[in-house]
């Protein structure tokens, strides 16, 4: 069975929760060390890109990108 991967972008500063429509319905959370954390199910390489040239847009600062798996959830692997 195929699954969409979880996904969390972390970049600088502060971004409202509000911007969560925007990213494709990813959740938004403010951590102490002044970094914002996104997480969600992206669709694919495409839709990452996509996500990513919106970090761009807004004028962010990438600080990393990893795909997590969640606990009960099938990720097809890289290979």
């Amino acid at each position: 069975m195929l699954t969409r991967p979880t996904y969390q972008i972390r970049v600088s500063g502060q971004l409202d929760p509000q911007w969560a429509d925007w990213f494709g319905g990813m959740t938004i959370v403010y951590e102490e060390q002044d970094e914002t954390v996104l997480t969600g199910l992206i669709a694919d390489q495409a839709a990452l890109f996509g996500i990513l040239a919106r970090v761009r847009d807004l004028g962010l600062t990438l600080v990393a990108v990893n795909r997590i798996e969640v606990e009960g959830r099938e990720v097809p692997s890289d290979g």
